[in-house]
C-alpha cells in the first residue's frame, strides 16, 4: 500500500471530521479557514470563522466591507496582515474573477496572502487538484516518514522536500483522495506526529517511518537558522475624559498592529509624559505591567491613565475620542481590547 492510500485510510477512520469547516467544498469557506489557520491553533480560530461567516457569508459580502469591521472581528485572532490581505484578497476574487475562487493553485497564489501550501490546500479540498501542501505540520510529518535531513534553513533544500511531497501525492480518484490525503496529513501533523512526544504507535505510516526507525523522530525536521527572541517596552497613554470617551490612534503601516486603533504609543515613560498638557501631567497613573507575546518578541506593555478635558490635544491632535459605543466596534489590539474591558464593561 502506497504511502498516499495509507494516509487516507487513516483519516476515513481515525482523521478529525469535527472541524467546522471541514464538510465543505466552498472555496470561500475553505478560503477563510486557511487564513485564519495559518499559525493559530484550531482551538483559537473556531469561534472567529464562525462570526466571521454570520457577518459575511460569502466573498461579495467581505469584499464590499469597510476595513474597519473586518479588523474589529480578527481583533485578538493576531497576524493582522492577514485580515488586510483577507478583504484585498475578496475584493479581487470579485473584481478579477467575478466573484469566483479560480480553480487551481497557480491561479490561486496570485490573490494576495496566499502562498503555496494555501493554495495547494484550498484547490485539493475544493477541486480535487493534485497539488501538495508544505505548512509547518506537514514539513514535520514529511520530513521524519522519509528520513529528510537537508536543513530546510536553505531554499534549495525545501525546493527537494516540496518535489519529495508532489512525488508522495495520491495518482487516482483525486476528487475524493486529493481532499481526504490533504486532510490526513494536517491531522497526522496535529495530533499524531507532534513536535513533542510524537505517538507513533498510532500513525500509519509507522513500519516505514525513517524517524521512528532510527529512534530519533525528534531530530527532524532539521533547521538551524533560528530566530532570536527579542524583548521591547512600550509605553501605553491611555487618556479618557469626563464622558469617558477613550482616545484611541490608528496605527501606522507597516509596524507592530498596523491599522488597527490603539492607544498613543512611546518609546519611554518622557516621551508619554510630555505628550500630556502640562497642568495635567501630575494626574497620570501607573498601571499594572503585563507582557504580550507576539511570534518572535515580548512586548512589555506599561500604561499610563489620565484623565483629560475633551477638548485637550494629545501629540498633535492624530487621533479621536471614542464613546463606550463605539470602541468595541473598533479594530483594537488585543492587549488594549483587554485592558478597555476590565474597565469598561460592554
Amino acid at each position: 500500500m502506497s504511502f498516499s492510500e495509507q494516509v487516507v485510510r487513516w483519516q476515513r477512520v481515525h482523521g478529525r471530521h469535527d472541524l467546522p469547516w471541514q464538510g465543505t467544498r466552498d472555496p470561500y469557506k475553505v478560503w477563510l479557514s486557511e487564513i485564519m489557520l495559518q499559525q493559530t491553533q484550531v482551538s483559537a480560530v473556531r469561534d472567529y470563522y464562525q462570526r466571521f461567516l454570520q457577518r459575511f457569508p460569502d466573498v461579495a459580502s467581505l469584499a464590499d466591507a469597510e476595513l474597519d469591521e473586518i479588523l474589529a472581528l480578527w481583533s485578538g485572532l493576531g497576524y493582522y496582515s492577514r485580515a488586510r490581505n483577507l478583504h484585498r484578497c475578496a475584493q479581487e476574487v470579485r473584481d478579477r474573477f467575478d466573484g469566483n475562487f479560480p480553480q487551481t493553485a497557480t491561479l490561486l497564489q496570485t490573490l494576495p496572502g496566499i502562498g503555496r501550501s494555501t493554495a495547494s490546500a484550498i484547490s485539493s479540498f475544493c477541486f480535487g487538484e493534485r497539488a501538495a501542501i508544505l505548512d509547518g505540520n506537514v514539513k514535520r510529518v514529511l520530513s521524519r516518514a522519509l528520513g529528510f535531513s537537508a536543513d530546510l534553513s536553505t531554499a534549495s533544500n525545501e525546493r527537494a522536500l516540496w518535489r519529495l511531497a508532489e512525488e508522495l501525492l495520491p495518482g487516482d480518484r483525486l476528487e475524493e483522495n486529493m481532499p481526504r490525503y490533504t486532510q490526513g496529513l494536517m491531522d497526522l501533523g496535529a495530533t499524531v506526529c507532534v513536535a513533542r512526544n510524537p505517538v507513533c504507535n498510532a500513525c500509519p505510516i509507522s513500519v516505514s517511518c525513517v524517524g521512528r526507525r532510527e529512534g530519533t523522530p525528534h531530530a527532524y525536521p532539521v533547521k538551524t537558522r533560528k530566530l532570536k527572541r527579542s524583548a521591547e517596552s512600550l509605553w501605553f497613554l491611555w487618556a479618557q475624559n469626563a464622558d469617558s470617551e477613550i482616545w484611541l490612534e490608528r496605527r501606522p503601516t507597516p509596524g507592530v498592529w498596523a491599522g488597527l486603533f490603539c492607544f498613543p504609543v512611546f518609546p519611554c515613560q518622557d516621551t508619554l509624559g510630555a505628550a500630556v498638557p502640562a497642568r495635567y501631567q501630575s494626574g497620570l497613573q501607573s498601571m499594572p505591567v503585563s507582557v504580550h507575546p507576539l511570534t518572535h518578541k515580548d512586548l512589555h506593555l506599561h500604561p499610563f491613565k489620565v484623565t483629560l478635558p475633551a477638548a485637550a490635544l494629545i501629540r498633535g491632535g492624530g487621533g479621536a475620542w471614542f464613546s463606550s459605543e463605539q470602541w468595541p466596534k473598533l479594530g483594537l489590539p488585543a492587549p488594549v481590547r483587554k485592558l478597555l474591558l476590565a474597565s469598561h464593561p460592554v
